[in-house]
């Protein structure tokens, strides 16, 4: 299928703001087919669509980027959930030559130098190969929460992403609360990252997350040495 129209998407994102998220999922795996897939980080929210999807369709798609910085407890998931669904999951990496040219020209651990260079590799190592990945698709599956940060409360189920070249954006669990998330994990006995026993509340790169303390925002452990927003670049345009 081709790109969905403005119009097309307002209509859909009006009835479905009442859907469950498997009939979301459902509606984006008929419409959308190969040209849909998950984008997992396998946080929570992550694990949770990616059972739904399981059983919707064995062959739905869920890629993810290895950044080259992920948690090993992120990786042994990977392997879990291979194992438990038998879903191929793709991965993706950075380009080599930009990775070492960021390092050779702002070190290893650039991010805590500044809040651009933190950007710049958010952009190099996850941003710049997340967007090659979709522009090969007409729409893409978020776990995305309005719960979740104060740039998130106004998603909508269906959307236009702007950001990244106007492609369908489907937020299935948008409405959903976070005892939601862990009730579904708990009755489904689904895979999930086992640094949330630890503390974590949002889990990304291994130098830039860390657990959070009590009564902190669950974002406060992403990039916890800045101020402002909590967030790597997938789902604003990026500045250079």
């Amino acid at each position: 299928m081709s790109r969905t129209s403005q119009n097309e998407v307002t209509s859909v994102a009006e009835r479905f703001e009442v859907e469950t998220a498997q009939g979301v999922l459902e509606w984006a795996i008929h419409m959308f087919g190969s040209k849909v897939a998950l984008a997992s980080s396998f946080g929570a929210e992550d694990v949770v669509l990616i059972d739904m999807l399981a059983k919707i369709d064995g062959k739905a798609r869920v890629f993810t980027i290895d950044t080259g910085r992920l948690h090993q407890e992120t990786y042994n998931l990977i392997d879990a959930i291979r194992e438990k669904y038998g879903i191929a999951i793709e991965v993706y990496f950075p380009k080599d030559e930009q990775v070492e040219g960021m390092v050779k020209e702002h070190g290893l651990n650039l991010f805590y130098k500044s809040a651009d260079l933190r950007t710049l590799c958010c952009h190099v190592r996850k941003v710049e190969p997340f967007k090659k990945v979709l522009s090969e698709l007409d729409a893409w599956i978020t776990g995305l929460r309005r719960e979740q940060a104060l740039t998130r409360v106004s998603i909508k189920k269906v959307e236009i992403d702007h950001a990244n070249e106007g492609i369908v954006k489907i937020n299935p669990l948008a409405d959903w609360t976070s005892q939601q998330v862990w009730a579904y994990i708990r009755e489904n006995n689904v895979p999930y990252n086992n640094l949330f026993d630890q503390g974590y509340a949002s889990i990304g790169c291994g130098p830039c997350t860390r657990p959070i303390k009590p009564g902190e925002d669950a974002r406060a452990g992403r990039w916890w040495w800045e101020k402002g927003t909590k967030e790597c670049g997938l789902h604003w345009r990026f500045q250079a």
